[in-house]
């Protein structure tokens, strides 16, 4: 069955993996603006939270409209995230800070929406890292309640981008009440459904 789902992770991946080929043309032809660093780490952080909210939006998919087969491509969909933040965090270390680690720590201490930023890669960090079969047997439960931490990543990353954004607000307020959505999907489902049922029974 493993086998007969790789078609569509491939397709998945190649997908999601075409916004950082532009992005990467764009950079090769200079033609990504004014200010191409600027660009590169928008773009990248943009694709972060939607490839986030993308996951988080399978179980409710799933649940909603008894789309099974969705369920295999929610970890492909978080390690495409995990991919595009750490491109995202690389660009802004590497070409807007080069590598200045004293320079980078005083930004995460001293500029909130960098703090937000950071703490959304930590909490996906242990996330990408514990998403294999065998770290899944290891956990056992202790597995799904970890993972719950891309709840957090995904909050992190829209506050990011809020506190990041100086005037124009709608676009991050669009991923807000994305998520705020998804969110309250998830707990009409394991608090007020169960409730509803008790009462009705």
């Amino acid at each position: 069955m493993a086998r007969r789902r790789w078609p569509g992770h491939l397709l998945l991946v190649g997908v999601a993996l075409l916004p950082a080929a532009a992005l990467a043309a764009g950079a090769w032809r200079d033609t990504l603006g004014a200010n191409p660093i600027e660009t590169l780490t928008h773009q990248t952080g943009l694709w972060t939270l939607r490839l986030l909210l993308a996951t988080l939006a399978i179980t409710p998919l799933r649940q909603l409209f008894g789309w099974s087969w969705l369920a295999p491509y929610r970890r492909t969909l978080g390690l495409l995230a995990f991919s595009y933040v750490s491109v995202h965090f690389s660009i802004w270390l590497g070409l807007d800070l080069f590598f200045d680690w004293q320079a980078a720590w005083e930004d995460i201490v001293e500029r909130p929406y960098i703090t937000a930023g950071m703490t959304g890669l930590l909490c996906l960090l242990p996330l990408a890292i514990t998403s294999t079969r065998g770290w899944i047997r290891r956990l056992g439960r202790r597995w799904t309640v970890l993972h719950r931490l891309v709840y957090v990543a995904a909050l992190a990353g829209i506050v990011h981008f809020l506190w990041q954004v100086k005037a124009d607000l709608r676009e991050p307020l669009v991923y807000a009440a994305i998520l705020a959505a998804l969110l309250g999907a998830r707990m009409w489902r394991a608090w007020v459904a169960p409730r509803l049922r008790q009462r009705s029974a």
